[in-house]
């Protein structure tokens, strides 16, 4: 079993810092915002983005898979009463010349062995898809067969 331990403290009614090993961040925690840093929810979604590159890092090499680049976007709804995060829809973008059906292995992998996305998975709607960079949405409907034109 894996253990994580994060250390963070107000630093002034405008921010706070978190930390870990050696790395710090500045974490938005003004009650009216600020644009340099992360509010909480913003930390979540790119916690869970972290986790699904990681996760496709750690498949290539077992899967023999050729990447170039990954990008990740992520779209958070968040409810106001109670709040808490129910939806995210993110889009994998990968820069690969794999086949299509090879193209679904590390959106697999993502899914199936995530430990952020799996928590997520459980908590809130997460649904998302994984797609080649620079496929439009008419390259994308041909390659699952619909007629484009």
């Amino acid at each position: 079993m894996l253990e994580y331990k994060v250390y963070a403290q107000r630093i002034d009614r405008h921010g706070s810092e978190a930390s870990t090993k050696e790395a710090r961040i500045i974490v938005n925690t003004d009650v009216n915002g600020r644009p340099d840093a992360f509010n909480p929810a913003e930390l979540f979604l790119a916690a869970l983005a972290a986790c699904m590159i990681k996760g496709i890092e750690r498949a290539i090499p077992m899967l023999k898979f050729d990447l170039r680049g990954v990008e990740v976007k992520l779209h958070g709804v968040r409810r106001d009463s109670p709040p808490k995060m129910i939806s995210i829809d993110y889009e994998l973008i990968v820069d690969t010349d794999e086949n299509d059906h090879r193209l679904e292995l590390p959106h697999t992998n993502v899914r199936r062995f995530g430990t952020i996305s799996n928590t997520v998975a459980e908590a809130a709607k997460l649904e998302g898809i994984i797609r080649r960079r620079g496929c439009g949405i008419s390259a994308l409907k041909r390659s699952i067969g619909v007629r484009v034109g």
